[in-house]
């Protein structure tokens, strides 16, 4: 069952544990998988029957997805007052970086900063320096400045057209971290372009991951997997505290081109997971596939990966490098890597032949993941 009622009252009835729970956590990563291997949900699964141990799971729905948040029943009982407390959070953090809300601080910096600095909450200020450092690490692969490109090729409507290559050039015009200026001492913010605006949609879920983390961990609870929309994910402790020989979550990644099908299964040890890839919004112009991923530099759609899936100490950093290795390519990103050795990826390209697929890892050991594709799948 999924919480998804605004009342304090209501919410603190709106969960359960126990079998219904484990319907929920087989949802996200234990349900059978079709290959001949024994797999991480397989051995999961018996683990789950000897032990008899239950999580309590609690959702709502919020930044376009479904905020869940699983934990151990045995060891933390129900702890429903804190995961709403999170969840609540969640709705806050929404109401604050929205660019769907006319009303957020985000949308408001839209319409002002060009104009003169617009003093900002501390925290929203310290979420806009991490994405300019991320923008200058990633040399602009990774661009919270990148909407108005997204609005030139339909994407913000969800129907996706060809702009003009004049249209393009002016609107790259006004994207780039360096019309981003940061003043620390107010804090305040300030466009350098009339037309420069932000959208910290490839960041902001994480983010408020994130601060779910932070706040179940402030509670004293420290074995617990929460998630948005599956796609970004902070797991923290194990699935079973109680056992000595306990090693993290198991989760499973989707199949980039056939959604309904598993792709492989990771194993998260105090992490958080980031994927991107273009599954769900994109469109076909003279028989190429053109996806919602644009590469800032270049204003154009990202191309030749199908997804990108990153595990970092932070699931807002999982999601920008995410979004931002996707853009690079799979031989930069291994590269960028190399030179942040706490970083892993997993990159699923386009095989030799119609829709097969090769899944390329950086940074992943044999015993983290396990493919769940036939060998023809080049896994």
């Amino acid at each position: 069952m999924t919480e998804r009622k605004n009342s304090d009252q209501s919410n603190r009835r709106d969960f359960i544990s126990g079998r219904a729970s484990l319907r929920a956590w087989n949802e996200l990563a234990d349900d059978a998988v079709h290959d001949p291997r024994q797999s991480f949900s397989q051995r999961a699964g018996e683990q789950l029957s000897e032990t008899g141990s239950c999580l309590t799971q609690i959702g709502r729905r919020a930044m376009a997805c479904e905020f869940q948040i699983l934990w151990d029943t045995e060891k933390y009982g129900p702890s429903t007052d804190s995961a709403l407390r999170a969840l609540d959070l969640v709705d806050r953090l929404e109401s604050q970086l929205s660019v769907f809300r006319s009303e957020s601080e985000v949308s408001q910096l839209n319409h002002q900063a060009s104009q003169h600095p617009v003093q900002v909450e501390n925290k929203l200020y310290q979420l806009l320096e991490q994405c300019q450092t991320l923008s200058e690490q990633t040399r602009g692969c990774f661009d919270i400045t990148s909407s108005p490109l997204s609005r030139l090729w339909g994407f913000h409507r969800r129907k996706g057209e060809i702009p003009k290559s004049a249209e393009i050039e002016r609107t790259l015009q006004a994207v780039g971290h360096q019309w981003l200026v940061l003043n620390a001492s107010g804090p305040t913010v300030h466009f350098r372009h009339p037309e420069m605006e932000i959208n910290l949609g490839s960041i902001g879920k994480g983010y408020a991951l994130d601060c779910c983390s932070d706040l179940l961990e402030e509670a004293e609870i420290h074995d617990y997997i929460v998630h948005g929309g599956l796609s970004s994910i902070v797991a923290r402790g194990s699935r079973h505290p109680q056992r000595t020989d306990s090693s993290g979550w198991r989760v499973a990644l989707r199949h980039p081109l056939k959604p309904e099908k598993r792709l492989a299964e990771i194993r998260l040890r105090d992490c958080a997971l980031g994927t991107s890839g273009s599954a769900n919004q994109f469109f076909y112009h003279q028989g190429k596939r053109l996806g919602h991923i644009l590469d800032p530099r270049t204003g154009q759609p990202a191309d030749g990966v199908l997804s990108v899936t990153v595990l970092a100490s932070t699931a807002a950093v999982a999601d920008a490098l995410a979004t931002a290795f996707f853009v690079m390519g799979k031989e930069e990103a291994f590269r960028y890597c190399e030179k942040h050795p706490h970083l892993a990826a997993l990159f699923v390209l386009p095989g030799s032949r119609q829709g097969s697929i090769e899944i390329h890892t950086c940074g992943l050991a044999d015993n983290d993941w396990i493919c769940c594709q036939p060998a023809a799948d080049d896994c």
